[in-house]
Parts: structure tokens; C-alpha cells; sequence
């Protein structure tokens, strides 16, 4: 994935103060190796401006979905030193998301759905293991911090015989604040893929 970042984006974090980076985004500066460091979902990544590099470095799970990667990099480029203020929105909520969330950049949820079915337990087990914080909506749910001023939740219906079951991503309402629309989308899957089964392996 570090291939399809494209080389601006390196160019441009290497043109940033370090300081400015790791005030915004929560994040440490190796002023020997010419790196950040970030808490992605539980797992350190290290991005070097001057190698073109993205990498996780602590891995505390199966490895993250290499869309995470992208996001990272996004993440300390554009990260806003706004705290999350606790309204969660959904991805039709976001300024464009009406017209962008759709089609081929529809989030992937059914993916969770696929894996739990109804059983409630496993996925709340599951949840638990990745570190979420339960919340009182839906039949389950968990709030998870994706990086230090990301945070999204996912939602848990169980299904009856009308209706099968449902899950659906949530996000803070400052999400806008920090990230572009195809980013918030790279990081829609890979919470999806993490939690889910994926259903379309090319992705």
C-alpha cells in the first residue's frame, strides 16, 4: 500500500514543522531517524517523510487492513488539534457524504453482519478484544479510538424473523474536521474488514 501513497504526500509532511505535526495530531517525532510515530487502532506506525515509508512497528493484533497505511499518513497531514466532542454522525451526515458514500464507496457493514449473524455475544467479544468501549445504542455497540483524535463506533442489531441483522459505523462529529472523504472511507473498510468477513477479497 506504501507504493500507491502518492510521493507528494511524503514531500509535503517532510515540509511541516514536527512540533506543528505532533501538537495536532498526538503523535512522537524521532529526530534520528526522521520519523513519526502514531497509535493506529492499538498498533504503533511509523511514517518517514524522507524514505517514503509507512510501516507498523507494534503490532497488538492481526495486522490492520493495509488501507490503514493510507490513513495514517492522511492522518498527520491533516489532523486538527480539535478533541472529539462525543456526537456521533453518520457518514451521510458528513458535508458530501450523501453523494459520496454510495455505489462503489458504499461503506462495507455487511461484512460484520456476515461474520456474527445474531449472535450478539461474539460480537461484542470481539469488540472487547480490539479494545472498544461499550455504548447504550442499538442492541450492541463499541466506540473504538482509531488513531489519538479519530474515533468511530459500530453499531449491532440483531436480527428477528421481519428483519435480518444490521450493523453501522458511526463517527464522531469533528471526523470532517480531519480528514477527506476517501480517507474516511479508507478507514470505514478497514474497520469493517477488521471486525467482518470480508466479502470482496480485491478490496
Amino acid at each position: 500500500m506504501t507504493d500507491l501513497i502518492d510521493r507528494t504526500y511524503f514531500e509535503q509532511l517532510a515540509e511541516q514543522r514536527p512540533e506543528d505535526v505532533c501538537k495536532r495530531a498526538v503523535c512522537a517525532y524521532d529526530d534520528s531517524e526522521k520519523c513519526y510515530r502514531v497509535m493506529v487502532w492499538g498498533d504503533v506506525y511509523q511514517i518517514c517523510p524522507g524514505r517514503y515509508t509507512v510501516s507498523c512497528i507494534q503490532q497488538n493484533h492481526e495486522p490492520l487492513h493495509p488501507y490503514f497505511e493510507l490513513f495514517a499518513m492522511h492522518y498527520l497531514l491533516s489532523a486538527k488539534a480539535l478533541e472529539p466532542v462525543n456526537q456521533w454522525i453518520s457518514e451521510k451526515d458528513i458535508p458530501g457524504g450523501t453523494t459520496f458514500f454510495r455505489g462503489p464507496h458504499e461503506v462495507p457493514a455487511d461484512w460484520i453482519t456476515a461474520r456474527f449473524g445474531d449472535d450478539i455475544s461474539a460480537f461484542q467479544d470481539t469488540c472487547k478484544a480490539y479494545g472498544g468501549t461499550a455504548l447504550d445504542l442499538a442492541d450492541a455497540a463499541f466506540c473504538f479510538q482509531i488513531a489519538p483524535r479519530i474515533v468511530a463506533a459500530v453499531l449491532y442489531w440483531q436480527g428477528d424473523e421481519d428483519f435480518p441483522a444490521e450493523a453501522k459505523l458511526l463517527y464522531d462529529q469533528t471526523i470532517a474536521d480531519h480528514l477527506a472523504l476517501d480517507v474516511i472511507y479508507a478507514m470505514a473498510v478497514g474497520i469493517c474488514k477488521r471486525l467482518g468477513k470480508d466479502s470482496n477479497p480485491a478490496v
